[in-house]
């Protein structure tokens, strides 16, 4: 997840919008990960995944407005990345943690972007 959260704080800290195939690609990664080894991910990654999944969903939002020939694809991306930002918060609430302590990391880690 390490990798994964570092090239979203490069993608944040960028000028210009990726590409709809790099976006594509990224996502894959991302959606690939969560899938495999959600069970096991660390707190601190899960926390990762979640800022990571929240600003793909923010972004999908974004490009399938735009109404072109990837709108449905960007759909179901926002879809996805928003159900897997509530599946980290369900998980990290199991946990132990409450809504304000989430809240208050997942706030400390984006300023650190």
């Amino acid at each position: 997840m390490e990798n994964l959260f570092g090239k979203m704080k490069e993608y944040v800290k960028m000028d210009t919008e990726i590409s709809t195939e790099e976006f594509l690609e990224y996502y894959k990664k991302v959606m690939d990960k969560l899938q495999s080894d959600f069970e096991s991910l660390t707190e601190e990654e899960l926390f990762q995944a979640k800022i990571v999944t929240s600003i793909m969903s923010g972004n999908a939002s974004t490009r399938q407005k735009r109404k072109d020939g990837d709108a449905k694809k960007f759909k179901k991306i926002q879809e996805k990345s928003s159900f897997w930002t509530k599946a980290i918060d369900y998980k990290l609430k199991k946990s132990g943690l409450s809504e304000q302590e989430i809240e208050e990391r997942t706030g400390a880690i984006e300023k650190e972007m």
